[in-house]
């Protein structure tokens, strides 16, 4: 029994003679965006935490429990850059024994959403701090006005899916009568992004970036069509939840979506080029509910705050009855599967289905695309080639050209009158 209490005692000295080693974060991130800055903070445990906000100037400060100084909160502030939308300054330093201080001097004021995530992959414990706009503008909604003043009436002449869809200026329309123009907006979504780098190759490439490079490349030859506009999803290196793209498009009244991925695979050897549609009633093959389950944990990996309950996005992934917007996504699917085998071996010779929760927009018509196998080593090297970029960006703005050739848009909902 005396042993014992000597133990304790013991115990009790170490520990408040500081034996106890407090906590040092393993890594820090930070990943601005327009719609909303991101900072994560990555440790061996969960890092207990309180926050507030001070006012003249506008700062958030955050209390880290247990957690000492060191390299990677350093990083933290040299990862800083000017044009940050949201944060002017970080600081950090010991407020108090057994507590690091974090100063966010803000350049606006902002919403705070902080949560932690528990060990993911590659990842440990990480606590995120959102920063979102009091209010948002139409800008970070991604709203872009489209400039419409070199548009012309134009006709769409329907061609064989093997050929590139033609598009010649319409007859004028009668002296003094109005001409209108329709007007056609494509929403292309980068797959992953920020924390969630998706599959990477073998040579380290990461299908987030070769996404980008590729959407950035297909708004480019989106905006060069007579009476198309694309809008990227993403513009940058940052985390956009998977239903958040989904209300992002339709904010938009887009007319398609587009989402743009690099496959993988366990085994190297795997390769071709696939185009998904939503399912209804289960996945059109294993192969497909499986890569289904994959794509929708990117929210896992990249991070969201499921304690929040967004009404809006609950409208918006609600049971798709309506058949058509599968069946026209099933069209268009077909359309640009036909233009991407002429260029790349094709993994499946049909469009496949299944539950992709980015596909879910109940009136837009929704694709996904994985552009070839990043896990094979000679697709890895072809999806990094920018030759090989345009010619898969030519074959997919091919197919919605032919898509739109043989399925006109119905009543225009966005009109743009020529002087």
């Amino acid at each position: 029994m005396l042993s014992i209490l000597l133990r304790i005692v013991l115990l009790c000295g170490l520990l408040a003679s500081g034996w106890a080693q407090a906590l040092q974060l393993s890594a820090t991130r930070l990943w601005p965006s327009p719609d909303y800055t991101r900072i994560t903070l990555e440790a061996t445990q969960p890092v207990a935490h309180k926050s507030f906000t001070l006012a003249n100037p506008d700062r958030l400060v955050v209390d880290l429990e247990g957690v000492e100084p060191g390299a990677a909160i350093d990083a933290l502030t040299a990862q800083l850059a000017a044009d940050d939308p949201y944060i002017a300054a970080i600081r950090a330093g010991v407020n108090r024994p057994g507590v690091m201080r974090l100063v966010i001097d803000l350049k606006t004021p902002v919403k705070a959403s902080i949560f932690q995530l528990q060990p993911l992959g590659q990842y440990g414990h990480r606590l995120v701090v959102d920063l979102y706009p009091v209010q948002a503008s139409p800008a970070q909604s991604g709203l872009v006005q489209p400039n419409l003043a070199a548009a012309a009436p134009l006709a769409i002449n329907p061609v064989a899916p093997s050929q590139s869809a033609t598009i010649e200026p319409a007859k004028p329309a009668q002296s003094g009568a109005p001409q209108y123009v329709r007007l056609v907006t494509v929403a292309l979504d980068a797959g992953h992004g920020g924390e969630d780098p998706g599959a990477i190759g073998a040579s380290g490439s990461r299908e987030k970036d070769i996404t980008l490079a590729l959407a950035k490349k297909l708004k480019q030859q989106l905006d060069a069509q007579d009476n198309m506009r694309a809008v990227l999803i993403r513009d940058g290196d940052y985390f956009v939840p998977l239903g958040q793209r989904v209300v992002k498009a339709r904010a938009l009244k887009a007319d398609l979506f587009l989402s743009i991925h690099a496959d993988a695979f366990i085994k190297p050897h795997a390769r071709g080029s696939s185009v998904f549609a939503l399912s209804e009633n289960g996945a059109s093959s294993a192969a497909a509910r499986w890569l289904a389950k994959k794509e929708n944990e990117a929210d896992l990996i990249g991070g969201i705050n499921i304690d929040v309950k967004d009404p809006s996005l609950k409208r918006t992934l609600i049971d798709l009855t309506q058949t058509t917007t599968i069946n026209d996504s099933m069209k268009l699917g077909h359309a640009v599967l036909q233009e991407i085998g002429g260029i790349n071996t094709l993994h499946k010779a049909h469009v496949e289905q299944a539950g992709f929760a980015v596909l879910k927009a109940p009136d837009i018509p929704s694709i996904l695309v994985e552009t070839a196998f990043i896990s094979n080593p000679e697709e890895e090297k072809r999806l990094n080639d920018p030759a090989y970029q345009d010619k898969l960006v030519e074959a997919i703005v091919d197919g919605i050209k032919t898509y739109f050739a043989k399925h006109p848009l119905a009543a225009p909902s966005r009109l743009t009158r020529n002087p």
